[in-house]
């Protein structure tokens, strides 16, 4: 029966009526059928509750909400066949879950929830409270329609769901409605049965495939810089001592929390290894010599390469692979390399960075899967099991499973830990549509849709697949060697100690609002809590909110997921950085920035990019449940706007593609947010070779 419950593909634009009771909405939906020629979906309430009415005297109850909704959807399917072009539905399945928040049992079934968000619509007209109440059978609540309307308001901003406001006559309402419609109209674009197809055999709706194009049409805009966080604002820095006393906090507190280790792992480690294939290409040691290369061609890379190989802890094996091979030092070097490369060798170049080796210890070489079980055994085991999720491509499954079945038994005994490991890829359903330059669907010669993988930002979904107390989150590439565990351990568990007292505070507040039960004295402590202590910033129009509005949007603020992000000193490495930054609706917040997303023609954006202080080394700890233990649906807090769009080609035609959001960028941009000062010991990327000879990797 569940399915029963989702929408049948289709190429219809759906538009949908949403609002308090008495707000015109039914009126309205005739007037827009009867414009466009086409269907429009009666609310199937109204029919069931009727009918309980005549035989009961009685009004809606919770357990008429899942039977109104597959009643509702029956209908919309149905009438979705012989609609014209566009479908006009005065009701939807978020209003039922509004409903069943606000009147009811103040939650809402899972099945009917899971629906009414993943069921997707065009655009939603939401009708304000200046129509006159008319009294029936079934509408019982004339004082609460200001109430609710804010409440349908914020579910709208909430889900990130595009509407309008409908104000005014009906004259007003249905001039502006036919406006947005039609300029939905305009911009529509039809797909094939094969494409829907397509599409559904990826799990994508269309409607996620109208939005991706309408950004296309639209651009992503540059972000906004207001200023770089620094320490004493957007970044806290502790002392030797508080650093201490937060590692000692988060050891008090965690009794028996669960803690997950989630690192992204995915991809072969091909650009690692960029110059070193433009070397094989280029260098012919039977025609030149080393030196006479490194003169004509200027590569330092393998300059460096060649000079410092005896340093990579692989140097020892490919030596016995190429033994007796190489007639010279300098066919020596290009073996090595050629060894180290090709499919016939080594193949390092298909390698998932993860299973490289890394480092070199006296009992052998360790790689960066092995490293990262060795730090979870020091700060995420709980009653002597570590739970690690590592996000990998699906060509390279069986090489993770073969790595963790000769390494984690060796890491168990030698930590005293069991180690529960698990993997995902990533999910077909966040590839994103690629367009041509006219922002039309590329087509492949095949005549399929082109679609691309949406970039490490779909690892939100991944992320979210997950659920723990603390969750920490590390790239797989950032790894130590033994000597420095211990600091980057307690790094991580004074991380967890600001997660942990923020967020039990956080708790306490969120039970209060819960309740109901909140003074104006105890609101503005609130207030300033966000505010100071979680970097929250508030609505322009706070101040002019009633006491009502101003405790709805402190409960929507404090109720969202915590991400701790360590940040270091900004010594040139690459990464994105911490700014303020001001969104459209002339909003600031805290945001983690890569420069792709800054406007560097603009002198002033520029130099408060150059200017900035600290970076991001993806170091973060997350808490991502609610004080009720429930976990957050983390898609609800990305911000979609902040994705790129890049150009690229297929089959000799150049299309536009697009990226998702960043994982810690606008994949986590409606989060809370603190940034910590973290020590330089803690970073140590590996984004090239020839990073592997820093002192950071010599074991």
């Amino acid at each position: 029966m569940e399915e029963k419950l989702g929408q049948e593909p289709s190429n219809l634009i759906k538009v949908v009526l949403f609002g308090p009771e008495s707000t015109g909405k039914t009126t309205l939906a005739g007037q827009l059928a009867e414009h466009y020629n086409t269907e429009w979906v009666p609310e199937y309430a109204r029919e069931y509750l009727q009918d309980k009415w005549d035989r009961e005297q009685k009004t809606c109850e919770p357990k008429d909400l899942v039977p109104i909704a597959y009643g509702q959807m029956e209908l919309e399917n149905r009438l979705a066949k012989t609609a014209n072009k566009v479908l006009i539905c005065d009701t939807d399945l978020l209003e039922t879950k509004v409903y069943s928040e606000a009147y009811y049992t103040g939650t809402c079934d899972p099945i009917l929830e899971k629906y009414a968000l993943k069921n997707s619509y065009d655009l939603y007209l939401l009708t304000y409270i200046d129509t006159p109440w008319v009294a029936d059978d079934l509408r019982d609540k004339p004082d609460e329609r200001e109430r609710m309307y804010a409440y349908f308001k914020e579910s709208l901003e909430k889900y990130h769901r595009n509407f309008i406001i409908l104000k005014g006559d009906k004259a007003t309402r249905l001039k502006k409605a036919t406006e947005h419609i039609d300029k939905l109209l305009q911009n529509m674009i039809t797909l094939s049965p094969k494409d829907l197809e397509q599409l559904d055999s990826k799990g994508i709706t269309k409607e996620k495939v109208m939005r991706q194009i309408e950004t296309f049409r639209e651009g992503i805009p540059f972000v906004k810089l207001v200023k770089a966080a620094v320490v004493g604002n957007g970044i806290l820095r502790f002392s030797d001592k508080e650093q201490t006393d937060l590692v000692q906090y988060f050891e008090d507190h965690r009794g028996n929390l669960d803690f997950l280790k989630f690192v992204p792992a995915s991809g072969a480690a091909s650009r690692m290894f960029k110059a070193m294939f433009n070397f094989l290409d280029a260098f012919d040691p039977k025609k030149e010599s080393l030196s006479d290369y490194i003169a004509r061609t200027g590569d330092k890379d393998a300059q460096k390469f060649v000079d410092q190989m005896s340093k990579f802890p692989f140097y020892d094996l490919i030596m016995e692979r190429i033994k007796g091979k190489a007639s010279s030092k300098d066919e020596e070097a290009y073996l090595f390399v050629k060894e180290m490369l090709v499919e016939s060798g080594l193949n390092y170049g298909f390698y998932p960075k993860g299973l490289l080796p890394f480092h070199r210890y006296k009992t052998g070489s360790a790689t960066p899967f092995e490293e990262h079980l060795k730090e979870a055994a020091l700060y995420a085991k709980t009653l002597g099991k570590a739970n690690l999720h590592f996000t990998v491509s699906e060509q390279h499954d069986e090489m993770f499973a073969e790595e963790e079945s000769k390494v984690s038994p060796k890491i168990a005994k030698l930590t005293n830990t069991k180690f529960d490991i698990s993997y995902s890829n990533q999910k077909p359903s966040t590839d994103t549509i690629a367009v041509g330059l006219d922002n039309q669907p590329f087509k492949n010669g095949d005549g399929s849709l082109l679609f691309r993988p949406g970039g490490h930002g779909a690892l939100i979904e991944n992320l979210n697949d997950q659920d723990a107390d603390i969750i920490f989150i590390k790239n797989i590439d950032n790894v130590v060697i033994d000597k420095n565990l211990e600091q980057v351990a307690n790094s991580k568990k004074m991380l967890a100690g600001v997660l942990a007292k923020v967020q039990n505070k956080a708790f306490g507040y969120a039970k209060l609002l819960d309740e109901g039960d909140v003074s104006i004295s105890k609101s503005e402590e609130i207030k300033e809590f966000l505010e100071k202590d979680l970097n929250v910033r508030m609505p322009n129009d706070f101040d002019d909110m009633d006491v009502d509005e101003q405790l709805s949007v402190l409960k929507d603020r404090i109720n969202r997921p915590i991400r701790i992000c360590g940040m270091v000193k900004n010594e040139g490495e690459p990464g994105g950085g911490p700014f303020w930054i001001e969104d459209g609706d002339g909003n600031i917040s805290l945001q983690i920035i890569e420069s792709a997303q800054i406007d560097m023609d603009d002198d002033q954006q520029a130099s408060l990019l150059k200017n900035s202080t600290h970076f991001n080394p993806v170091d973060l700890v997350c808490g991502v449940r609610n004080h009720k233990g429930e976990k957050y649906n983390l898609l609800d807090y990305v911000d979609e706007k902040q994705g790129f769009i890049t150009s690229k080609t297929q089959e000799g035609k150049e299309l536009k593609a697009l990226e998702l959001p960043g994982l810690w960028n606008g994949g986590m941009a409606f989060w809370n947010t603190l940034f910590v000062e973290v020590p330089l010991v803690t970073f140590n990327p590996v984004k090239t070779v020839n990073d592997l000879l820093k002192p950071s990797h010599q074991a």
